[in-house]
């Protein structure tokens, strides 16, 4: 199994239209573009998954930096997901909360 992620898409690109772009070079299990999720619009990306990793590693370089709809794609195997907390202990500013005061600086 390969998970492909997929950048830079035209934000008119069907999920239907990536799948086709894929299957070229190997079987797909799964499409997905990752849409807002106020609009429904694309966001310009998405992932696919190939069930056989050396098609997939063959997807890779055929695909990466081809023209689609007037936009380069930037094709790479996926990261893995980064699990994300609730968000304590953090502030807007991104800097960790809470502290025991009392010291200067060094």
């Amino acid at each position: 199994m390969k998970n492909i992620f997929v950048g830079n898409l035209d934000f008119n690109t069907s999920e239907e239209e990536l799948r086709q772009m894929f299957e070229a070079h190997g079987q797909v299990d799964r499409v997905s573009i990752m849409t807002d999720r106020d609009t429904g619009r694309s966001r310009g990306f998405g992932f696919v998954e190939m069930t056989n990793a050396e098609d997939g590693d063959k997807a890779i370089a055929a695909l990466n930096g081809t023209q689609v709809g007037g936009r380069t794609l930037n094709v790479n195997e996926a990261r893995p997901k980064v699990e994300r907390g609730g968000g304590g202990g953090r502030d807007r500013g991104g800097r960790g909360g809470g502290g025991g005061g009392g010291r200067g600086r060094y």
